[in-house]
């Protein structure tokens, strides 16, 4: 049935500490993956954080079984080749279990601060339909390619070592953008990621990308399906009363709350809808107790 991970913001106080608990408690568990935001802060309080590409390496190691990635990597951040090249490596190193999640970046903030060119909205997507492109040729091809794109190039260039997975680690578009982010998926994703959607939400999504996907000569099964969503579960009502009233309210509230059959309910209502491996963010990463009671309650439902 469907897979059921985790999703971590990481520069809301992910510590080696904390992340090391994490995926020790993923493997453990009977978690499916562990995924982890790449920003390097977003809003005030700042936080304490780990640089996205250092801890995926360190999950490669760390971890045996759980498949892992970025959700994702802004595009804004690094030259594709830089990625391509890092993904090929972590995806080696961990016997083949990166997803490598792209995208075009949104937080103005974070590269004000840091000191990185943000640009307007059309440009960043230009950017991304460069990063793709280069990435799958760098992964796809056993000898030196070139390409000239609007903002990123390559000339008579490889990787090499080559990949040991064929074709490297699979990728991930994260968005809802019916306009640019679908059409990318459509065309160049092994799997799209939706955020913060409805189920209906979600099924139209699918819809459109099942059109998307005929008109590039695909088939609906060649893109894996996936959502990332917040999920605030309780032990029982009382339990989930506090959570919820120490918890800010979501603008329309998309998120997956409940007790645990009700967790269940609604996360069968996305598996109706099209969706096939859940991300579920964590936003309190001591919450230990939490993750035990999806584990124990939740996924035995869809781990079978």
């Amino acid at each position: 049935m469907a897979q059921i991970g985790l999703m971590f913001e990481g520069q809301w106080g992910l510590t080696w500490g904390r992340w090391r608990r994490l995926l020790d408690a993923a493997e453990a568990l009977g978690y499916q993956s562990v995924f982890r935001s790449d920003h390097f802060t977003i809003g005030s309080p700042e936080r304490e954080a780990l640089e996205t590409w250092t801890s995926l390496s360190y999950a490669a190691d760390r971890t045996h079984r759980i498949e892992f990635g970025p959700l994702v990597s802004p595009s804004t951040f690094r030259h594709p080749s830089v990625v391509a090249w890092m993904a090929a490596a972590v995806d080696d190193l961990s016997g083949g279990r990166l997803v490598l999640g792209l995208g075009a970046g949104w937080n103005e903030q974070e590269h004000r601060q840091f000191g990185v060119p943000f640009y307007d909205k059309a440009t960043r997507f230009e950017m991304l339909e460069d990063s793709l492109e280069i990435t799958n040729r760098l992964l796809h091809n056993d000898s030196p390619v070139s390409y000239h794109g609007k903002h990123f190039s390559l000339d008579n260039a490889i990787l090499l070592p080559r990949p040991q997975r064929p074709g490297g680690p699979p990728i991930l578009i994260g968005g809802n953008g019916k306009k640019k982010t679908l059409p990318l998926a459509a065309r160049y994703a092994d799997e799209w990621n939706g955020v913060f959607l409805t189920p209906k939400g979600y099924q139209e999504h699918v819809q459109l990308l099942d059109e998307l996907l005929a008109q590039n000569g695909r088939e609906p099964r060649s893109l894996k399906r996936s959502l990332m969503n917040q999920v605030v579960i309780g032990a029982n009502d009382a339990d989930l009363r506090q959570k919820l009233e120490s918890d800010p309210v979501m603008e329309g509230d998309k998120r997956i709350i409940g007790t645990p059959s009700a967790v269940v309910d609604q996360i069968g209502r996305y598996v109706d809808a099209g969706c096939e491996r859940f991300m579920l963010q964590r936003l309190d990463m001591d919450d230990m107790d939490g993750i035990e009671l999806i584990a124990a309650r939740v996924l035995p439902h869809f781990h079978k």
